[in-house]
């Protein structure tokens, strides 16, 4: 039965017993409490077992002489009745558990029950007459027997009871004058011991059976508990298998409709499967790939990308490869150029379980990109012959060396001039780029003298700064500082830079120039004092074509490819580029480069202070 912490809980008329204590409780402390829980569930048997005697006894011992002595004991054992129910109720509703003060408010209600029958006794005994006496000594030795299934869960509790019966009676045996009754009073303590240890093997008796009792409420409270616990893990084992179920299904469904090929291998390239792209992609059908050598039936043997050697170093190494130009024989015979990525997958102990391939047919990709890359370089070429004469005929008109020319028609082709140069610049950089990338861009790398080469592009890009109304200036004086780069493309990198600059700054504005040792590396800044780079521009600034998307940056112009170059230059002279918010508004850009050893002992300054 469950209990509540409140002081108002009310007991129903169960019992509280050792099982109602928390179960974190002393073992032994649960026993003794269903020990004092069976004291109280058979007192009310000994109630009416002393009502019903004490009715039979004064039946049979009635005399109007001495009714008063009767009606008085009758009270006595009524008001002793009273009390002993008095305390089995208040045991029922008790909200402590405090089992040693109700066990000795049981042990004095039993003493008081004994001493209550032992004063009838001595009462009763010497005023009646020899068959009465034999019937009254018989009755309490009755009561004294029957008090052991009363209280023999607790035998001292019994102890007490039959002592309280026996002490009066032995003494009015001692003292009644006649040889046998002296005998029997001499003979009561044996009967009285021998009880006592009949109610004490009793009292161990139910000990044991309570502590029985207590092992199989623990055991069962622990199998619950395991059996809950069994339960939950099964329940998550279930949820667990049902998650991979589906997501083996949607694996396997994200495969067979995935429109790259799919194929897993063992770690000895054997296929073991392979999804419906895959057929398309190479030829075979499932049945013709599974179980055979992957490496053999789709690679060619003289691959330098997927053979056995490297197969065997993949899968000892257990990392994914991704291989992005791999040669590939459909089964028509047909060689496929393919992007390719391999992922093993491993267990617990690390060793390889299958390896999954992803790949997919790039070979019109390549020769798209093939055919691009000849048209452009081709147009460029064709555009760049013809385009340098006309811009060479208009300078020729715009200097006057062919006589002077009316205004309308000099701003003309002063304009046109002016295009005429920009698509001049995009041809050359559509050119420059097109040489990066495909691997057939040469530097002519000596020693310069990078303090000298700034000096030089301040004044050849003096004249379009001002156009700008914006003025180019070093920060401060420039330390004599030498690296190993192309002059010519380091020119090219500074002017776009202090270009971009000068474009963006305000009217009047100054564009700064610094240059400054960091450890082994020689930073070059061009700080601008500009609207600074919008957020969502920043990720994509040095590629091909971009531009920010605004008005003013459209209206400044430019190809859209001078910071990529810029930064390919730089990255192929083992170099970095960079930009970064200058405090108190606008942008700085910089390019790194390794220092010659010379520099060391240069007196250097660790940071330009900005005018």
């Amino acid at each position: 039965m469950s209990t509540q912490a409140a002081p108002t809980t009310v007991y129903s008329r169960e019992f509280a017993t050792g099982a109602d204590l928390e179960p974190a409780a002393n073992p032994e402390r649960r026993v003794f409490a269903d020990r004092v829980a069976h004291l109280y569930r058979q007192s009310i048997l000994g109630i009416l077992l002393t009502l019903l005697v004490g009715v039979i006894i004064s039946v049979e011992l009635w005399a109007p002489r001495y009714r008063d002595v009767t009606i008085m004991w009758w009270l006595i054992t009524i008001a002793i009745a009273a009390a002993r129910y008095g305390l089995y109720r208040g045991y029922l509703q008790r909200t402590d558990h405090d089992e040693e003060k109700w066990l000795r408010w049981m042990a004095i209600g039993a003493l008081a029950a004994g001493v209550n029958w032992g004063i009838a006794g001595a009462v009763f005994f010497p005023s009646h007459t020899d068959d009465q006496q034999v019937f009254l000594a018989f009755i309490l030795a009755g009561l004294i027997s029957g008090g052991i299934a009363v209280f023999s869960s607790v035998w001292w509790t019994y102890a007490l009871y039959a002592a309280g019966i026996m002490v009066p009676f032995i003494y009015v045996l001692a003292a009644f004058g006649n040889r046998l009754f002296a005998e029997l009073a001499m003979l009561v303590p044996v009967f009285y011991v021998a009880n006592i240890a009949v109610a004490y093997r009793l009292d161990r008796v139910f000990s044991s059976g309570f502590r029985a009792k207590e092992d199989y409420t623990r055991i069962a409270r622990e199998q619950d508990a395991m059996n809950a616990q069994i339960e939950e893990q099964l329940q998550e084992l279930l949820n667990a298998r049902r998650e991979v179920e589906a997501s083996g299904r949607k694996l396997t469904l994200f495969a067979e409709r995935a429109p790259i090929a799919v194929l897993e291998f063992d770690a000895n390239a054997t296929v073991l499967e392979m999804n419906p792209a895959a057929e398309n992609l190479f030829g075979y059908a499932i049945g013709e790939l599974i179980g055979r050598n992957g490496l053999q039936m789709l690679f060619p043997v003289d691959e330098f990308g997927v053979n056995d050697s490297w197969w065997r170093d993949f899968v000892s190494g257990v990392r994914p490869a991704t291989l992005d130009r791999l040669r590939c024989i459909r089964r028509d015979g047909l060689e496929i150029m393919c992007e390719f990525s391999f992922t093993p997958l491993v267990n617990d102990d690390g060793d390889v379980i299958s390896i999954i391939a992803q790949g997919r047919d790039i070979t019109q990709e390549l020769e798209a990109e093939r055919l691009k890359k000849e048209f452009t370089s081709t147009l460029s070429h064709e555009l760049r012959t013809p385009l340098t004469s006309i811009i060479g005929s208009l300078q020729l008109i715009n200097s006057g060396v062919l006589g002077d020319v009316e205004k309308d028609m000099s701003d003309l082709t002063m304009i046109a001039e002016r295009n005429g140069q920009r698509l001049l610049d995009l041809i050359n950089d559509l050119l420059d780029i097109e040489k990066i990338e495909s691997g057939k861009f040469e530097l002519s790398p000596q020693v310069v003298s990078l303090d000298s080469l700034l000096r030089d592009t301040l004044v050849l890009n003096k004249s379009f700064a001002d156009r700008y109304n914006v003025r180019l200036a070093l920060a401060e004086q420039l330390a004599p500082t030498k690296v190993e780069a192309d002059p010519k493309r380091l020119v090219q990198v500074a002017t776009n830079l202090l270009s971009n600059a000068a474009k963006f700054s305000p009217e009047g504005g100054t564009v700064d120039i610094t240059l400054e040792l960091k450890g082994a590396l020689v930073r070059v800044g061009v700080h601008d004092r500009g609207p600074g780079i919008p957020e969502a521009f920043r990720g994509r600034i040095f590629s091909r074509f971009a531009q920010a998307d605004s008005t003013a940056t459209r209206q400044k112009g430019g190809t859209g490819l001078g910071l990529a170059i810029c930064r390919r230059l730089i990255e192929l002279m083992h170099g970095s580029i960079g930009f970064e918010d200058r405090p108190g508004g606008g942008t700085t850009f910089y390019f790194e480069l390794p220092a010659l050893n010379e520099n060391a002992g240069a007196n250097m300054p660790q940071q330009g202070a900005l005018q």
